[in-house]
């Protein structure tokens, strides 16, 4: 069972930047991929990004260029450093993976306000 811890949520004027980061319970390169999701209000969960164990990242379109998936595997740490946030990025942010199996695995999630 892969367990996944975020941190670093909060409230952020548009514009300004934030990171999160996501603590995984074993080897970051025993899993396939790992990623980010977020949810608003009403709308399913989405992809925002995601990196594989080989090192492919995969972006939204509505993130891309602002947003960079990275990851620490001496920490098992998975980072999404969020540049020039807008209102529209305000969400729950879930980290995600995903492991050899095919299993799939979320953290609680933390919640992310771009307002001025």
């Amino acid at each position: 069972q892969v367990q996944l811890v975020e941190s670093g949520g909060g409230l952020v004027q548009p514009g300004k930047s934030l990171r999160l980061s996501c603590v995984v319970s074993q080897s970051i390169d025993s899993l396939y991929s790992t990623g980010w999701y977020r949810r608003t209000p009403g709308k399913q969960r989405e992809l925002v990004a995601s990196i594989t164990n080989g090192g492919s990242t995969d972006y939204s379109d509505s993130v891309a260029g602002r947003f960079i998936i990275s990851r620490d595997n001496a920490k098992n740490t998975v980072y999404l450093q969020m540049n020039s946030l807008k209102p529209e990025d305000t969400a729950v942010y879930f980290c995600n993976a995903i492991d050899a199996r095919g299993g799939v695995y979320w953290g609680q999630g933390t919640q992310v306000t771009v307002s001025s």
